[in-house]
């Protein structure tokens, strides 16, 4: 009777460990090329300088830890989308978004869109930096999309003219551009008061 229960155990723990590991090397591919979709560099040189054979939970964490830095692959065009999928803090202050020309702290850099939600002020606020003046803040929203400790998506759409941004599959506003060549527009900065957990 015991050997018989152990037989079944052995292989119900054999059916569930190759189930684990086939949809382990299934995911791997979907998650690596979800992150390396738009956000480059960052995340593919972390991934191939590990010496992973694939990313867990904890890997895509670290890769995704605020304050985070990635290259945008090609930069910015007409038709490309940037997608940032998070949950915002508890007891949130703000964060900020940036697109930005390099990754460097050089504040003579030109930001082309700085996004930034304020919580206390209920406020999402965007601005640009072109050859280190900064632009007044634009402020007009139809309402703040954002609560305390729940998650949220942010898409940012680029078009000839302007950027369109999206939180929840809802247009918020759109921003014109500052920086004339979209290419320039490479790196993607984020801070505060969220957590990443999905960049595409």
């Amino acid at each position: 009777m015991n050997r018989k229960v152990v037989s079944i155990e052995q292989q119900l723990n054999y059916s569930y460990n190759r189930t684990v590991e086939e949809n382990r090397q299934k995911l791997y591919p979907i998650v690596s090329t979800m992150l390396s979709v738009n956000i480059d560099g960052y995340l593919n040189n972390s991934f191939g300088s590990s010496g992973l054979g694939s990313p867990d939970r904890e890997d895509i964490a670290r890769l995704l830890t605020v304050p985070f830095s990635g290259r945008i692959k090609g930069g910015m065009r007409p038709g490309k989308k940037i997608i940032v999928m998070g949950i915002v803090d508890p007891e949130p202050e703000s964060f900020d978004i940036s697109l930005t020309c390099g990754d460097t702290d050089d504040s003579r850099a030109d930001v082309a869109m700085e996004l930034s939600a304020r919580f206390p002020e209920r406020q999402f606020l965007r601005k640009a930096c072109v050859s280190g003046e900064w632009s007044e803040d634009e402020t007009t929203i139809p309402y703040f999309p954002f609560i305390q400790d729940q998650p949220f998506r942010i898409e940012i759409h680029c078009e000839h003219q302007r950027f369109r941004i999206f939180v929840d599959g809802h247009q918020l506003f759109d921003f014109f551009h500052r920086v004339e060549s979209l290419p320039s527009i490479d790196t993607i900065k984020i801070n505060g008061s969220l957590q990443i957990t999905k960049l595409g």
